[in-house]
């Protein structure tokens, strides 16, 4: 492979764009598509207690996001992606700056294929990683938000040619697309209603899981965790010696 075309020659030549390109309905759907497939493996991985279908899952993970940074048009999400969407109407971003953040996946993908294939070592803030890979999916296919796109651009110092959602080019927001007071108080409402439900869920909750140890420790402080396990001691001990009262009356 020559190296010169292998830098410069990434994505597709479209008429009318004056760089190559990738189909950003494409890019969407297949983050939805490995999003998903994550989840599933989460739920699977608790619900049957077996670590095979992460492993594979991360190995595909690496393979694929390799391939995306190589040759996309043979890249399995893509490809599943293309089904999906190929009589939607095309909607053509720069390939430089979704090469640049399929890469940033693709490097985290190591670490996690370290300590989750090669070395099976869980941990919760190893497991931030795999959260980390998934927020980013999560914020491509549901808000067309491409956050190592972000990055690309601020490291090249200026605005990369057609960009997702065109979040690039100078323009005034329509009106649809501004908040009024209510709205916003809306907005923000649902937002910290969601915020602290989870927190409240997560906190007070009985984990009933190994994972959900880990989510249970994660929001709570040292001295509330402190103070929980006491509480459970103490009631430990306000039983067994409840019992023993009852059976000498």
């Amino acid at each position: 492979m020559n190296l010169s075309n292998f830098l410069n020659k990434y994505g597709e030549e479209v008429p009318g764009y004056d760089v190559r390109v990738i189909n950003e309905r494409e890019a969407r759907a297949a983050a939805g598509i490995l999003g998903t497939l994550g989840i599933m493996v989460i739920f699977i991985g608790i619900g049957f207690n077996h670590i095979i279908v992460a492993r594979v899952y991360i190995a595909f993970l690496w393979f694929e996001f390799l391939l995306r940074i190589t040759k996309p048009n043979y890249a399995p999400s893509l490809l599943l992606a293309r089904f999906f969407v190929q009589n939607q109407k095309p909607e053509y971003v720069g390939a430089a700056q979704k090469r640049f953040a399929w890469a940033i996946g693709w490097l985290i993908s190591f670490p996690m294929i370290y300590w989750f294939v090669l070395n099976w070592d869980i941990t919760f803030y190893k497991v931030l990683i795999c959260v980390l890979c998934a927020t980013l999916m999560f914020f491509e296919s549901a808000f067309s938000i491409c956050l190592g796109c972000m990055l690309y651009k601020y490291i090249k110092k200026e605005d990369p040619h057609y960009c997702p959602g065109g979040v690039c080019e100078v323009r005034k927001k329509e009106p649809i697309q501004t908040f009024n007071l209510m709205q916003k108080i809306v907005a923000a409402a649902t937002a910290i209603g969601l915020t602290v439900g989870i927190y409240l869920f997560l906190a007070y909750t009985e984990p009933k899981t190994f994972f959900g140890e880990f989510l249970h420790e994660a929001v709570l402080t040292d001295a509330q965790l402190q103070a929980q396990k006491d509480a459970a001691y103490e009631a430990e001990m306000a039983a067994e010696f409840g019992d023993d009262e009852d059976e000498e009356e």
